[in-house]
């Protein structure tokens, strides 16, 4: 059980090519100097240097380990990869903090149950734009982006009673600020209470 929780859980997410990491990079350089607002890593059973974000890198059995201890209140499994959000996340919230951490559509329900503050940010992109930037990764074949691309559609169908959505078509350089802005918002909404 999680204890009472006064922070805010900004949960985003959104599919592969939404531009999700580097809205959530420019957010964390360009809030480190605010101590109301941290940024969860998450633990991955991937190489550090695989690419995306900074992720604290484990190995099945440290996942394992870490799993047998409760250090994990969230974690799921997606594409073979197993994904952990650590402890620390409810001492955070407890202080009253805003944690912003990268999450998972199909893990929000039940992240949800447990942490009744979450709301969801989903980044939302269109069709077109989205086919561009997973292009120009050039690491799918023309088959696979279409079958990313079918997935994202999933995405139209969220709902949340606490949904914020944030779209992210233009380039970092103007969606960038928008997207700390919101952040910002919610700050000031703990702040005030």
């Amino acid at each position: 059980m999680v204890p009472e929780m006064s922070g805010v859980l900004l949960y985003v997410i959104g599919p592969s090519g939404s531009g999700k990491d580097s809205l959530m990079l420019h957010a964390r350089r360009s809030l480190e100097q605010d101590s109301s607002v941290v940024f969860a890593h998450r633990y991955i059973t991937r190489p550090h240097d695989a690419g995306g974000e900074n992720h604290v890198a484990l190995s099945e059995a440290e996942f394992d380990s870490r799993m047998a201890r409760k250090l994990f209140p969230m974690h799921w499994r997606s594409h073979g990869v197993r994904y952990g959000i650590g402890c620390e996340i409810n001492q955070w919230l407890a202080k009253g903090l805003i944690v912003v951490m990268n999450g998972s559509r199909a893990y929000l329900q039940q992240a949800s149950k447990n942490y009744p503050e979450l709301m969801p940010l989903l980044i939302e992109v269109s069709a077109d734009v989205l086919r561009g930037r997973l292009q120009s990764r050039g690491r799918e074949t023309g088959s696979e982006i279409d079958a990313r691309l079918m997935r994202a559609e999933e995405f139209k169908t969220l709902q949340h009673p606490s949904l914020l959505r944030f779209r992210n078509d233009a380039p970092l350089d103007e969606t960038g600020p928008a997207f700390v802005e919101l952040i910002r918002s919610k700050t000031r909404v703990i702040k005030c209470n």
